[in-house]
This record gives structure tokens, sequence and C-alpha cells, in this order.
């Protein structure tokens, strides 16, 4: 019977897959309750380390751009000078 397709998803009988995680979750209970953590600050948490991390994804970008505008300023005159140079001397 333990061959069934609900024990192989599991993991094991359905009785000891219940049994095994109503252990750890009390174990996890005790631990979160050591370290003053609630489920829903962890989720809190969790939430504004994705916005900080987009946020600075997002100012990151914003400064490769400002480097490539500036870098732009002087990289593009000069390219264009060395075309026109070249095109005078192909003649």
């Amino acid at each position: 019977m333990s061959d069934t397709g609900l024990s192989r998803f599991l993991g094991g009988s359905p009785a000891q897959v219940l049994l095994r995680l109503v252990f750890l979750s009390f174990v996890v209970g005790i631990i979160l309750s050591a370290l003053n953590l609630d489920p829903l600050d962890l989720i809190t948490m969790s939430i504004d380390f994705v916005e900080r991390l987009w946020n600075m994804g997002f100012n990151a970008l914003g400064r490769l751009g400002k480097y490539l505008v500036i870098g732009a300023m002087v990289v593009v005159p000069i390219w264009l000078v060395t075309r026109i140079l070249a095109m005078g001397r192909n003649r």
C-alpha cells in the first residue's frame, strides 16, 4: 500500500507525513518565537527586500544611461570627425 500514487507524492504514508509536518512546524514555531519573528514580519521583510532590489536596479540603469550619454557626448563627435576626414582621403 505504500506504493500508491499519494504515498509517492507525499514521500511516505499520509500519517507519517502529517506527524513529521506537525513536529517540524512545532520546532520552527519555537525557533521563530525565540528570535521574536512573526510570519507576517517575514513576508513584509521579503517584500521590502524585493522592492529595494527593484529600486536599486532601476537606479543602476539610470546611472548607466547617464554614463552612456556623457560618453557619447565625447565619442560621437570624434567618430563623426574621423569619418568625415576618412571620406576626404578615400576620394
